[in-house]
């Protein structure tokens, strides 16, 4: 037999190869599983939600949060909330036509999942997120055009409001949210940054997603100075809401 055969017909390199093999099917396995801690098991529209088993549900795992609370995974805790909206057919999967106000519906792209309703905390006790009136080792680069004080100009072209102050990611060191002050004194409401186009020769932002009336819907936080999770999801649920809601002629097709 040559160097390195274990037998006439399986030498070592075959028996490595074969061993990675096996590894590599075990970790995608595994990892599928894993994946599966969130969401799982999945609901059906023509049967109740069912437990497929140890073999692809992995068993329950706690996790421990910095702020010392306990969060076990998979819950096994179904949505409590019932959709917005009525079927446009009978078979399952059709889809959704909200009702009422499509933008407070809460169901396609103005969908959100269930955050806790806590303000997410850095490793020393910190709010991740914060107004740069209390994150005040923070600013605009002299780079940048500061947007503070800039008109904000909605989809429909008209003025909703002047932006106050600009919350930054102190984890990450970029802006998250821009705070508007609406006009007519009808409070202040945060738009999150991607739906935001900076147009610094104008000193003005504009927002394709939502119509200028439609700020003053805006989800609210408790904490003028504070954003949680949930709230997060829900403002950008809204605006979400209004790439497809905010006018009539979105919801139409093109052609």
């Amino acid at each position: 037999m040559i160097r390195g055969a274990i037998t006439s017909n399986i030498d070592v390199a075959q028996v490595v190869l074969y061993a990675f093999f096996i590894f590599f099917a075990g970790l995608v396995f595994y990892l599928r599983r894993e994946d599966r801690r969130e969401g799982y098991p999945l609901e059906s529209e023509v049967g109740p939600q069912r437990d497929r088993g140890f073999l692809l549900i992995p068993t329950p795992k706690t996790f421990l949060r910095g702020d010392g609370a306990k969060i076990q995974a998979p819950g096994f805790k179904p949505d409590p909330r019932t959709p917005n909206a009525t079927k446009v057919a009978v078979w399952p999967g059709a889809p959704l036509t909200p009702n009422g106000d499509p933008m407070l519906a809460e169901v396609g792209p103005g969908a959100y999942a269930l955050r806790v309703d806590v303000p997410e905390k850095m490793h020393d006790g910190r709010d991740l997120i914060a107004p740069l009136r209390v994150a005040t080792n923070f600013a605009v680069s002299s780079e940048d055009p500061n947007p503070i004080g800039m008109e904000v100009v909605a989809a429909d072209r008209r003025i909703a409001g002047v932006i106050k102050d600009a919350w930054v990611d102190r984890a990450e060191d970029f802006l998250r949210f821009y705070e508007v002050s609406l006009s007519e004194g009808r409070g202040d409401v945060l738009l999150p940054v991607p739906f935001a186009k900076v147009d610094g020769a104008r000193r003005q932002i504009h927002v394709e997603a939502i119509l200028a009336d439609q700020f003053a819907n805006v989800p609210r936080t408790r904490n003028p100075d504070q954003v949680t999770l949930l709230e997060e999801e829900k403002i950008a649920a809204y605006y979400g809401a209004g790439t497809l809601y905010a006018t009539p002629a979105r919801v139409e097709p093109l052609l």
